[in-house]
């Protein structure tokens, strides 16, 4: 025993409780974060590894919808969906983004593909959107839908009208579910394949103040990708929810100058770079982050609970030089 053999007999057996206590605790938390670290990285590692795909012969599709596909990522989305064949649908506020993508994309890939210009307001809670776009497609089978179309809200919640909030909830989360609705019964029905994207954010995996909806929309969008891509997998439609980090796009033009906005904005890629990366997980997996700044936050989350980190940032919110410029 040595100099165990001074010590009392009870004494000696609280030590090495305490001990293999302290161990198996150590082990089971070293066990919980390798299983962390590896099922996000071996997924994602694997699927980056793979080729990108075209989504025309992934599922023998003829027509794609692309929506906010007047500007930024959409736009990128619905030339890289036109150059792999696929008619495209562009659905987006009828102004003149719309009408000079759509004769853009006309001008280019006139030849092989047709575009129809839906212009509607993904915003109008009344969803008179679902009648415009199931019409304008009712004679054709879209089996490629990506639900894009989102803006953002800056500054503080209870200082933005309950119609603003109203119409970015219905653009940004709301026409996405009644859209995916339209086309995933059609496909169903017709016993066709397809997938269903979504363009969600870094930001539905983290607290977002001063752009309150923003992020409370995107975890909504990202949760209910995974929620019906449980249930359609094996049914032939594939669902995914892509976080992309910051875009180099006129998507921020009318949010407040935000100091972590500007920050985030530093690591921003063009959303030109996007569609390779968008249509590589498609089918793959449900959740997919492209980018450093993506990826940093859902490492973020492996360290952090949700709720902690939350709690955490409130405590210090009045102290962010965003939270003074707004208050």
């Amino acid at each position: 025993m040595g100099a165990l053999s001074y010590l009392p007999i009870p004494y000696v057996r609280a030590l090495v409780r305490d001990t293999v206590v302290d161990a198996c605790v150590s082990h089971v938390l070293a066990l919980y974060g390798l299983v962390a670290l590896l099922t996000y990285w071996v997924p994602k590692v694997a699927v980056q590894m793979m080729p990108s795909q075209d989504l025309k012969k992934k599922y023998d599709a003829q027509w794609a919808l692309v929506t906010g596909g007047s500007t930024g990522i959409g736009r990128s989305l619905a030339f890289a969906l036109a150059e792999q064949g696929l008619n495209v649908a562009v659905c987006a506020l009828d102004d003149e983004h719309l009408e000079t993508t759509c004769r853009a994309l006309r001008e280019k890939f006139g030849a092989t593909s047709e575009i129809r210009k839906i212009g509607c307001n993904l915003g109008d809670q009344s969803g008179a959107y679902v009648e415009t776009i199931s019409k304008a497609l009712e004679d054709v089978d879209v089996q490629v839908v990506f639900n894009n179309a989102g803006f953002m809200l800056t500054g503080f919640f209870d200082k933005q009208p309950l119609e603003k909030l109203n119409a970015n909830n219905e653009c940004n989360a709301t026409s996405a579910m009644r859209i995916t609705h339209v086309f995933v019964r059609r496909m169903l029905a017709k016993k066709l394949r397809g997938c269903v994207v979504f363009t969600s954010s870094a930001a539905a995996c983290q607290p977002t103040p001063f752009s309150a909806m923003y992020g409370a929309t995107k975890a909504y969008i990202s949760s209910f990708a995974a929620n019906i891509g449980v249930e359609l997998k094996s049914r032939g439609i594939d669902v995914c929810a892509v976080h992309p980090s910051p875009v180099a796009s006129n998507f921020y033009d009318k949010a407040h100058k935000l100091d972590s906005l500007n920050f985030f904005m530093n690591f921003a890629v063009k959303p030109e770079e996007l569609p390779t990366e968008m249509f590589r997980p498609i089918g793959r997996v449900l959740w997919h982050d492209v980018g450093g700044v993506a990826i940093g936050f859902r490492m973020l989350l492996k360290l952090f609970d949700y709720g902690f980190f939350a709690t955490l940032i409130s405590r210090f919110a009045h102290l962010m030089g965003d939270y003074k410029k707004n208050v």
